[in-house]
């Protein structure tokens, strides 16, 4: 059995574009990512010869797709809390809670959020990383978009490759930060711990834009919207600027207690055991209707607690 198994005949309102052009328009339930990805695996033949992405098509030509079958997800479902915002026919929204990890990987084989997304609909097994298109760190809370058919997931791929989709979280940042800022660098793996990222000059280009909502007497509470998605993004770059954020463990250094804080506040602080980031608002254009749409993920109880104390204490 294929999972795809087609042939094209490129027609001249096709011609002079890419092949990974061309393939897109013909087969619109596939991102384009993802057809690139076929030609550089060899799935892909022009007039029965190996090709490459970039590679132009003419009136004539015969495109050849031998895509194997593929199951995408081999996970078992499993009952996992989470909150379903959102859903409807292509979408799943969700509200990611504290210490759970999307994928599965080595020490989470199981539990995950993946596995939970299989219980609510079997359908996304047949889907790349079970609809999954974005993620949130282990301990990051808040609101997440998950696809539920293929048409969905390239789209949603699509508006994030082209940074349309809006992201907003708000945290808290040890310091005082006196005005927001835009910050620009290149992120990486950290040359001596793999299971870190840093900012690099040659790494991926990332973009992210903050506000100060409120200052508290040795701490911020911040918005921030991320123009770019990688891989800890907000947490490496606050700590880059010298405000990690409180309760980070990996990028924050060691745990720092304001001088003259009172026990209550103490208490808190030192019972938050992760990062104070919250992703709260997701904004995007819905696969099917075409309309923009907007979701907010209210802030977990852990985090109001801990907002109160630090008003509290100022």
């Amino acid at each position: 059995m294929k999972l795809i198994q087609q042939s094209f005949q490129i027609e001249k309102q096709l011609a002079g574009n890419r092949l990974d052009q061309a393939l897109q328009r013909l087969l619109p339930d596939y991102s384009r990512s993802r057809i690139q990805q076929w030609i550089q695996q060899g799935f892909v033949c022009i007039n029965q010869e190996q090709c490459k992405p970039r590679q132009k098509v003419f009136s004539g030509d015969l495109v050849v797709l031998d895509v194997p079958e593929q199951n995408q997800i081999s996970d078992l479902p499993q009952a996992v809390e989470f909150a379903i915002l959102y859903e409807d026919e292509d979408l799943f929204v969700i509200d990611k809670p504290a210490n759970l990890v999307v994928h599965p990987a080595a020490g989470h084989r199981d539990g995950t959020l993946v596995n939970g997304l299989l219980a609510r609909d079997p359908r996304l097994e047949q889907l790349p990383r079970a609809g999954i298109v974005h993620r949130l760190d282990k301990d990051t809370t808040g609101i997440m978009v998950v696809a539920r058919n293929l048409r969905a997931h390239s789209w949603l791929v699509e508006q994030l490759q082209a940074r349309l989709v809006r992201r907003e979280y708000v945290a808290i940042a040890q310091g005082v930060i006196t005005a927001g800022r835009r910050i620009e660098t290149g992120i990486a793996r950290h040359p001596q711990n793999r299971k870190k990222m840093a900012v690099a000059e040659r790494g991926k280009t990332a973009i992210t834009h903050f506000q100060v909502a409120r200052k508290f007497g040795h701490y911020s509470l911040i918005r921030l919207q991320l123009e770019t998605g990688r891989t800890h993004q907000i947490r490496v770059h606050m700590a880059y600027i010298n405000h990690p954020l409180l309760g980070d463990a990996v990028y924050g250094g060691r745990m720092r207690i304001p001088a003259g804080a009172d026990d209550e506040l103490v208490a808190v602080i030192r019972g938050f055991k992760r990062q104070a980031l919250h992703a709260e608002r997701l904004g995007f254009m819905h696969p099917r209707s075409r309309e923009p749409v907007s979701f907010e993920a209210p802030l977990p109880r852990d985090f109001r607690q801990l907002l109160d104390a630090l008003e509290q204490h100022d």
